[in-house]
């Protein structure tokens, strides 16, 4: 048996085969949505430990934003009831292909324990470097209440990637608004 093919029969075909795939598409979103929550939290927790070491929280249960510092957020780490750092979600939207996040991990004087680039845009071969060891390993150690976080282009202490120094004043843009929030609220 054929419909005719009517503007009201169209309408209802369509209108029907849209619920149908609207429910499936619920159903499908209903039965996902825990587990990539549940993935989320798992890669936000092993990011945290790659930058702050010797915690026995759950720093990212213990998650907090500050005001002052709209887009970061910080993860107080604790071994009992002794502060040993805070890791840092942090980000500058002026990498040279677009925006660059960091994880940033300080002990609880401030200095820099580790680093981790999560995402960024930018130009493969380039900036894309700061993902390298060699760029990453200035940062270990790093006092930036002692020395400044900036590319020595700039009068700081830090050596710019060769040919992307845009990239670089992003990542340690993020880094400095990432140590300025620990100094602002620290591990609370």
């Amino acid at each position: 048996m054929k419909i005719e093919s009517t503007l009201p029969n169209m309408f209802i075909v369509l209108t029907a085969i849209s619920l149908v795939s609207g429910a499936a598409l619920a159903f499908t979103y209903g039965r996902t949505k825990p587990v990539l929550e549940e993935l989320n939290r798992r890669k936000k927790v092993q990011a945290v430990a790659e930058v702050v070491e010797g915690f026995t929280n759950v720093p990212t249960d213990d998650a907090y934003i500050l005001g002052d510092f709209p887009g970061l957020e910080l993860y107080p780490a604790f071994d009992g009831g002794t502060d040993v750092g805070t890791a840092v979600r942090s980000f500058s939207p002026n990498g040279y292909g677009g925006p660059v996040e960091i994880m940033i991990g300080f002990d609880a004087d401030g200095v820099i324990t580790g680093v981790s680039v999560l995402s960024h845009t930018e130009t493969p071969g380039l900036g894309a470097k700061m993902t390298e060891p060699g760029f990453l390993s200035q940062f270990m150690g790093f006092d930036p209440g002692r020395a400044t976080l900036a590319v020595t282009k700039d009068g700081g202490d830090i050596d710019a990637l060769t040919a992307a120094t845009i990239s670089s004043r992003a990542f340690c843009e993020a880094a400095q608004r990432a140590w300025s929030a620990v100094q602002a609220g620290g591990g609370r």
